[in-house]
């Protein structure tokens, strides 16, 4: 650990979970039980949950709402991420992004690749901002959600990571809204 790192505090997030499934209810939710459970353990809060169908509307609508919430910071969606007719999340959330991370997508990618090979093509995992919520798509499969948590995400929403994440841009991702209101 760098000794600028052991000088910061940490700085806890406001995180919304989105899990899009047809079949999915709370009780057998494991894959946003898992984002939920590691969220926490790291020390961030549970903004919100919420569980919606494979329905471009319904899932830009849910996700709408909590980016024009001011106390939440992040918004981490599981499921929809694939290659079949109804796997809408990113068509849905594509469309409200900003800015996208490109390098998310590159970085899981790269850690599935070790995990299941060639099969991590089948992936859309994706990422960006709107307006000054980070917005990140996971696949549904619980492992896909532990490696985004586990290799990306809990050092990248962690402000005592180095050499840069992304809590210590969080209060800059709105500037071109202030220019607007300016």
């Amino acid at each position: 650990m760098h000794d600028n790192q052991q000088s910061r505090e940490f700085i806890p997030l406001n995180i919304a979970i989105l899990t899009v499934s047809d079949t999915r209810s709370l009780e057998d939710d494991k894959s946003g039980t898992i984002l939920v459970d590691r969220l926490e353990a790291a020390g961030h809060s549970l903004a919100d949950r919420a569980i919606v169908k494979d329905d471009i509307g319904d899932i830009r609508s849910q996700v709408t709402g909590w980016i024009e919430r001011d106390d939440i910071d992040v918004v981490i969606s599981t499921g929809g991420t694939g290659l079949t007719g109804r796997d809408v999340t990113v068509e849905a959330l594509r469309g409200l992004f900003e800015k996208e991370i490109d390098g998310f997508s590159t970085a899981f990618h790269m850690i599935s690749w070790d995990k299941i090979g060639t099969s991590t093509v089948q992936s859309r995992a994706t990422a960006g901002v709107a307006g000054s919520t980070y917005i990140f798509c996971l696949p549904g499969s619980p492992g896909a959600c532990k490696d985004g948590w586990d290799s990306i995400l809990k050092d990248q929403l962690d402000y005592r990571h180095m050499p840069c994440n992304f809590v210590e841009i969080l209060p800059r991702l709105g500037e071109h809204l202030q220019r607007k209101k300016g």
